[in-house]
């Protein structure tokens, strides 16, 4: 079975976008120096995201992460030339996507659009990326197996916080490894279950 990573870069106080979200900054005020790191600013960023991306089959977003970033990712989605299959939960499919892209939207709750990112990804890692919500659903029903933390060396102070509340037991992790690059410090941990 294909291993489910929550996979996102954070701040060091915790958010994974700035505070002052529009359309046009949809990561919010500066929020795009999260991910620097994922677009090679130094030798140890290139080599992190080569050995991360290689690995992955399919991805699971949420619905308004999807309508954040396509103006930006277009029909190949957010890993490029590489196509890796989206999966987008939503409420509501869109009346229109972009042609011959790599989405698939999920109506039905997030068990079945794990079960169809896991069809799609092959023998590859399933790979949560957004957003908040989405996350902590797929927390607090204990289906996340790893959780890879890009921790980006920047305090927002607003924005939207990553982890909140994902049920009354404690989440127990075991660290797995460390990778200190240029722009961040990537903690990859496995959930104790």
């Amino acid at each position: 079975m294909n291993t489910l990573l929550l996979d996102i870069s954070i701040s060091l106080d915790g958010f994974i976008t700035a505070g002052g979200q529009t359309a046009e900054e949809p990561l919010g005020r500066g929020g795009e120096r999260l991910h620097e790191w994922a677009f090679g600013r130094g030798e140890g960023d290139r080599e992190y995201t080569a050995e991360s991306a290689g690995r992955l089959g399919a991805l699971i977003t949420g619905r308004k992460n999807y309508e954040d970033s396509l103006p930006w990712w277009g029909a190949d989605g957010p890993t490029g030339p590489a196509r890796r299959p989206l999966i987008v939960l939503t409420h509501e499919a869109p009346a229109e996507s972009p042609e011959n892209g790599v989405y698939t939207f999920v109506t039905t709750g997030i068990e079945d659009g794990l079960a169809q990112a896991r069809a799609a990804a092959g023998g590859g890692v399933v790979a949560i990326m957004g957003g908040a919500d989405v996350a902590r659903q797929y927390l607090a029903a204990g289906l996340v197996d790893e959780i890879s933390l890009h921790v980006v060396p920047v305090l927002f102070g607003d924005g939207v916080r990553l982890f909140g509340r994902t049920g009354a037991e404690h989440i127990e992790l075991e660290t797995l490894g460390v990778v200190r690059t240029e722009a961040a410090t990537h903690v990859h941990y496995r959930v104790v279950k």
